[in-house]
């Protein structure tokens, strides 16, 4: 400030006068919003940090260590006993141990520490190989079979100073199965009596807590583990991204600290090695500011969890006893040949809580005991509302060990493309994983009814209310009735070429690097050139009377926006990422992310229609007026923004405020509609697996997978007639067959010769036009909506899924090759369909070709 020190009760300058004095001149505050009165109502919280020392920040370092406290109150033991070090989650605290244990390296003669895991151990346990590995220390798994074959064998021993540190690691409640494993084993090791291995030296116990204390009660007084790892998220489901490392003080001195941040040292110099930590042990590992308002809000959660169950030994029981109801009715459950519907995953019999815990780990069994893969069952449970986890749950060890998974066959897996975490849920037919479900202090016994009745309608096609628990094998039947349907015909359309085509090729508006038609004015759209479009059954007569042969597109349908309604035309441009403006566009919320179907069914309910003349989208939906969206963005205006699609980067930007109004309004909640960018190209670069030729990668638009999705009639036929029933008065209702195929969302549908046979094909022409077939599309709950209404029925996924043999898939993937933009391509309704069959068909598929091929002479 100007003019020297302000004197005692000197005036301070008013702000104006400072501004205007200023150069450049300074801006100060939001607008016409008053400062004082946001941060009192937005950020009370400014008033505290631990870190400081003055009152309210000393009132929330106060009240951290209250909850330190209450939650080794909640272990039953105290400061003298136990330190309590915040971390990330229990997986940080299980690197903290891996970090700070005073690992001695293994010398020449061969001494030095020991790090043992338990098998049956999560990722993150199993990890600390590598810490160790790097310490120069050798990792050895042991088996829970080997583990409790050594109890009792051992004899006490104590370890003088100067001998190594070994370090036993196993979890109170294995996350795979729910199998629990004795706490005795604690002292047991600690005391030498149950010794890994007759080294020479002091065990400590590293007790992996995370799943076993979110539903039971863990005495530290009566099994004093060294170290703890716990997670917060698991116990009460907030606050996320919290959890702790409980400490034995007895080893607290021997742990080694060599990172040291903010917070952690008690005096260092810049310029200088010279570093000391802090004394208490919270204090010495606690880098930088804890999150201390979300470890001000676990004091609330376990007021809640007290208040609300009378503690975690009621919650024990509660929780066991739902598992032990699911787990009996489960083991009952027969088809009518007496196949068991699942197989479970135990070690123990549901006998008690002190064995198990809350956890059913199993697979869904067809009636010839054939594992049926857990992504499909996944897709089921999700149709009637109810969550499960799939997979190996970050837990090999026991994942290999239930399902007979050797080593070498997990390798092979992994060369064959599956990863932890994907959909691969069969190899060669067998499992790669399996399923999960668990029981929480709220879940109750409609939960777990809910459950069993899934499993029930699905599996012995059961009515969903049917009472339970039902374990005869006996009252369980297939409700389906037989039934045929007509498969209605295929159509052809031959006519000139259509004003569009002339126009585009006579206008000289083809772009050949843009792959888009830039129609003028004088360009009609498709639907106006070609006029009103025959419904499915007019085309088909149509078709087979022009004895173009057993192959013909029948339909044409692009999605302009992702996951809304289609737009049938007879004839369409092509470009080079499929149909022309086909998925260009896609509605994402106010974070950006990709509405579909699944999140958002009224999606379907969005119609919109390419004018081509007037180079625009109109969007239209019930009770709400028409818009326009221009079909090219203005590069000057358009603002580009990042977006995600399957897992792929893509550059989109905003289609405006008043498109976003429209979106909003309709759906109820902040939408966007975005535009991928005509500047940006996504690649496709793998092949189910396998990397695709280099000259034949495909790119693609806004689509999940392929530029082109294809349907065969005769595949629907054959589903529609396993979807009929029969009225009161026993004549067969078919489920409709436009509504059947518009829940696949394809973009070419042809009429076909016999079911399912374009999975046999490698390659297609139409007409003028040369695909790849790409592989099978594998289907999403998406197919259980009605396209017209919104509205859900998981029978046609379900009926999918029984028919074709434990993959729910349907319809084929299409990508270009050797495509030639230099002029106009199309594809039109009534256009002949040339397959090639694969190399590997077998013989009485090559009959269908060879009938083709005379067909075609």
């Amino acid at each position: 400030m100007a003019g020297g020190a302000a004197q005692p009760g000197a005036e301070l300058p008013a702000l104006a006068l400072f501004r205007d004095s200023s150069a450049p001149q300074l801006a100060h505050g939001y607008g016409q919003l008053s400062l004082r009165e946001l941060r009192a109502r937005e950020f009370g919280r400014l008033e505290g940090n631990p870190h400081s020392q003055n009152i309210s920040s000393k009132l929330t370092h106060d009240t951290v260590e209250q909850v330190r406290y209450r939650i080794l109150a909640h272990f039953h033991t105290s400061p003298e006993d136990y330190s309590v070090i915040f971390t990330s989650g229990s997986t940080a605290a299980l690197k903290l141990v891996a970090e700070a244990f005073p690992w001695v390296s293994r010398g020449p003669d061969g001494g030095g520490s020991r790090f043992y895991y338990l098998t049956d151990s999560h990722t993150s346990v199993v990890g600390i190989r590598k810490v160790a590995a790097a310490a120069n220390v050798p990792s050895i798994p042991v088996s829970p079979e080997d583990v409790r074959s050594a109890e009792g064998r051992g004899a006490p021993a104590s370890a003088p100073d100067g001998q190594p540190a070994h370090l036993f690691c196993y979890p109170a409640q294995s996350n795979f199965s729910g199998t629990r494993y004795p706490l005795c084993w604690v002292e047991e090791i600690q005391s030498g009596r149950m010794c890994p291995a007759s080294v020479p030296g002091r065990w400590s116990v590293l007790l992996d807590a995370a799943a076993y204390v979110s539903t039971s009660p863990l005495d530290l007084s009566a099994h004093p583990a060294d170290f703890v790892p716990v997670s917060f998220y698991k116990i009460f489901g907030f606050p996320t991204g919290l959890g702790a490392l409980l400490v034995n003080n007895r080893v607290a001195p021997l742990l080694r600290k060599v990172y040291f941040g903010g917070g952690t040292a008690a005096a260092y110099l810049a310029g200088e090695d010279f570093y000391v930590p802090r004394q208490p042990v919270a204090e010495r590992f606690e880098d930088g500011t804890i999150s201390f308002l979300d470890v001000v809000a676990l004091k609330h959660g376990f007021d809640a969890l007290e208040r609300l169950t009378g503690g975690m030994e009621n919650i024990k029981q509660h929780t066991f006893t739902l598992a032990q109801y699911t787990y009996t009715v489960l083991s009952c459950l027969r088809y009518p040949n007496g196949a068991p519907v699942v197989r479970i995953y135990s070690d123990s019999e549901f006998s008690s809580p002190e064995v198990q815990g809350p956890v059913i780990n199993f697979n869904v069994l067809d009636d010839n005991g054939d594992v049926i893969g857990y992504s499909q069952v996944d897709k089921m449970a999700s149709l009637y509302n109810i969550q499960v986890r799939t997979g190996c749950f970050c837990n090999t060890g026991a994942c290999q060990r239930h399902l007979g998974i050797s080593n070498e066959m997990v390798k092979k897996h992994h060369q064959a493309g599956h990863i932890c975490g994907d959909d691969v849920d069969l190899i060669d037919g067998q499992p790669t994983g399996s399923v999960r479900i668990s029981f929480g202090y709220m879940s109750t016994l409609e939960d777990a009814q809910a459950f069993l009745r899934f499993i029930i309608a699905t599996r012995l096609h059961l009515p969903s209310g049917q009472l339970l628990p039902q374990t005869s094998a006996g009252e369980a039947g297939p409700l389906l009735a037989e039934g045929k349907a007509q498969m209605a015909p295929a159509a052809a359309d031959h006519h000139s070429p259509s004003p569009v085509e002339d126009a585009l090729m006579g206008c000289g508006v083809w772009d050949d690097s843009l792959a888009s038609a830039k129609a003028v004015g004088s360009c009609p759209t498709l639907c106006e050139a070609n006029g009103a479009l025959p419904t499915p059954s007019e085309k088909s007569v149509a078709v087979l009377d022009g004895g173009l042969g057993p192959h013909v597109v029948t339909n044409l349908y692009l999605y302009p926006i992702k996951s809304c309604a289609a737009f049938e035309v007879s004839k369409w441009p092509v470009g080079n990422q499929g149909l022309l403006y086909d998925r260009n566009w896609m509605v994402v919320n106010q974070n950006g992310i990709c509405l579909s179907q699944k999140q958002e069914p009224r999606l379907c309910l969005i119609q919109p229609s390419i004018n081509l003349q007037r180079r625009v989208m109109v969007i239209e939906a019930a009770g709400m007026e028409p818009i326009e969206v221009p079909l090219e963005e203005n590069i000057e205006q358009a603002q580009i923004c990042q977006s995600r699609v399957c897992a792929d980067r893509v550059n989109t930007y905003d289609c405006g405020e008043k498109i976003s109004s429209w979106f909003s309004k309709f759906f109820g909640r902040q939408c966007h509609l975005i535009k991928q960018s005509s500047s940006f190209s996504r690649n496709t670069k793998k092949k189910h697996g396998q990397d695709l030729p280099s000259d034949s990668t495909a790119i693609l638009s806004l689509v999940n997978e392929a530029q082109y999705l294809l349907i065969n009639r005769s595949s629907v036929v054959e589903l529609q007639q396993q979807l009929s029933t029969r009225d009161e008065n026993g004549m067969e209702e078919l489920f409709p067959m436009n509504s059947l195929i518009s829940r696949f969302r394809a973009n070419i549908i042809i009429n076909g010769t016999r079911p399912f046979e374009e999975e046999k094909w490698d390659e297609i022409s139409v007409g003028s036009l040369h695909f790849q077939v790409l592989g099978p599309c594998h289907r999403c709950q998406m197919i259980c909506i009605d396209q017209q209404t919104g509205q859900r029925n998981q029978d046609v996924f379900q009926k999918l899924s029984e028919s074709r043999e434990r993959k729910v898939n349907f319809g084929v993937y299409l990508m270009h090759t050797a495509l030639d933009l230099s002029s106009p391509r199309f594809l039109s309704v009534g256009s002949q369909v040339l397959p090639v069959l694969k190399e590997n068909v077998e013989c009485h598929d090559l009959r269908a070709s060879e009938k083709l091929q005379d067909t075609i002479s």
